[in-house]
């Protein structure tokens, strides 16, 4: 019966936190916001010119407005374009659109406009739309020195082909600014990812010739395998092993097989060292006592990035194999300062019979990484003999930081967005507002009265996830809020 007790107003609660977007939607303005949304998804221009006029004034106007614009952007004049920028100006709908506009008109290749534009896009979180931009700079003769490792980098952290920096890339590699080999390791990334048109994208910059042979690779690497007998030439090679990639992810004990049955002899030294790896991170990923074995036929860690890295390390810790870890570690680039390879590397170095250069280095990178704030952080406090405990809470929010949280357009649109049943809308908005809106997002001040009005609101989501965002400070109470303590205690 006690059970009973609680969970009865829990379910109650839960029912009401559900309901109540659909109860506030039930006035005819909210319902016209939904029915617009709808008709976007729906891509129903004749809907949404319809329903636009009875969204003036409402709270969420700008959405209104933009959908109706957006679903016809490509035939929309640069005048109407910019009067809905000039209208909404400061909003994240207008940077929203101003975003749309920008890979339309980098699909178009009208760099003129675009460059005009771009200025005054705040966001700056589209690699493709970065990508145009560098390379609209490099094509008019404003291009940065170092544009093409740019590039480079943006393209390999998409997962998905896109235009963007796949145009970029192909321009830049013609201009001999992107090498072969960056070209064929996105091309390698894609292929372990699953993405056949990246790979396909990749492979039809660097070998044009051989762009329909991706397709015979993720149809049947085994077949394909077959059919190459002996391969010539790095296009041929570069091909095996996209093939060899594919294999891996579905049965790395078989391309393990590959490897060792002759691939690995035709294959030159970097593409052999990628080929165990992927085998021995597939392994890994499938807990496979065998995982530390293929990287360990890995005779280069300088060859593989840092992803691949990780899951040697991650391999080798399970092995116990710590100077495997450490070589791992020692290798990585960026991934390096990481707390949680800061912290595993700290401990490959105490391991064994270190002497006392390595035990005082060993010290000082658990002390740089010590904090109470990620589990690795919290792991190397322990390690350097503190106790883990909460930290101090900052200084309570004054009556005008909770004001001015109050009085932000965009995180009052938000809220309200997520209270008519608009979550998806809502959070962006929300997350433009504390991330995005002004160059490197709030503060931690404004973040923590951000929060504070999240939880107020009982949105429990951005309560949590904007109070997680502050670095110098932690307030947590805020952050593991307890709303139910009291029905529950």
């Amino acid at each position: 019966m006690h059970w009973l007790k609680i969970l009865t107003p829990l379910c109650a609660a839960s029912l009401l936190t559900v309901a109540a977007p659909f109860a506030l939607a039930q006035n005819s303005g909210d319902a016209v916001l939904l029915d617009m949304q709808k008709a976007f998804r729906s891509r129903n221009q004749a809907a949404l010119t319809q329903l636009l006029p009875q969204a003036a004034g409402h709270p969420l106007e700008p959405w209104a407005a933009y959908w109706e614009l957006k679903n016809r952007l490509e035939t929309a004049s640069p005048d109407e374009i910019q009067g809905f920028l000039n209208r909404y100006a400061g909003t994240y709908q207008e940077d929203r659109l101003r975003n749309d506009w920008l890979l339309l008109l980098g699909k178009q290749r009208d760099w003129s406009t675009f460059s005009q534009v771009y200025p005054r896009f705040r966001m700056r979180d589209d690699k493709s739309v970065t990508c145009y931009a560098l390379l609209a700079d490099a094509l008019q003769g404003r291009g940065a020195p170092n544009v093409g490792p740019q590039v480079r980098d943006l393209w390999m952290a998409q997962k998905d082909a896109d235009d963007g920096c796949t145009t970029a890339a192909s321009q830049l590699y013609a201009s001999k600014l992107i090498s072969d080999a960056d070209v064929w390791r996105r091309a390698r990334v894609a292929t372990e990812g699953n993405r056949q048109k990246a790979a396909r994208d990749a492979v039809a910059i660097v070998a044009p010739e051989a762009a329909d042979q991706v397709a015979q690779v993720f149809a049947s690497p085994a077949k394909y395998l077959a059919g190459q007998s002996k391969a010539r030439g790095r296009e041929r090679k570069e091909l095996a092993l996209l093939a060899l990639i594919r294999m891996a992810a579905s049965d790395p004990d078989a391309a393990a097989t590959q490897i060792e049955g002759g691939w690995g002899a035709q294959l030159n030294g970097e593409e052999r060292n990628w080929a165990w790896a992927v085998a021995g991170k597939q392994a890994a990923s499938k807990l496979s006592p065998d995982a530390n074995s293929y990287f360990g036929k890995v005779r280069r860690n300088e060859d593989l990035n840092d992803d691949l890295l990780g899951w040697k390390a991650r391999a080798a810790l399970r092995a116990g194999d710590w100077k495997a870890v450490r070589r791992a570690i020692d290798a990585m680039g960026p991934e390096r300062t990481d707390p949680t390879w800061a912290y595993w590397k700290a401990r490959a170095m105490l391991a064994g019979r270190p002497n006392a250069e390595e035990r005082a280095e060993a010290r000082q990178l658990l002390e740089d990484t010590a904090g109470h704030g990620s589990f690795y952080e919290q792991l190397a406090l322990e390690e350097i003999g503190q106790r883990i405990g909460v930290p101090p809470a900052p200084a309570p929010l004054t009556a005008q930081e909770k004001a001015a949280a109050r009085s932000n357009p965009s995180l009052n649109r938000g809220l309200y967005a997520i209270s008519i049943g608009l979550r998806s809308e809502g959070v962006r908005e929300w997350n433009y507002a504390t991330n995005l809106h002004q160059p490197g997002g709030m503060d931690d001040r404004e973040l923590y009265a951000a929060a504070d009005l999240a939880c107020e609101r009982q949105v429990w989501d951005r309560c949590i996830n904007t109070s997680e965002r502050t670095k110098t400070f932690a307030d947590w109470k805020q952050r593991f809020p307890m709303p139910y303590h009291d029905t529950v205690l």
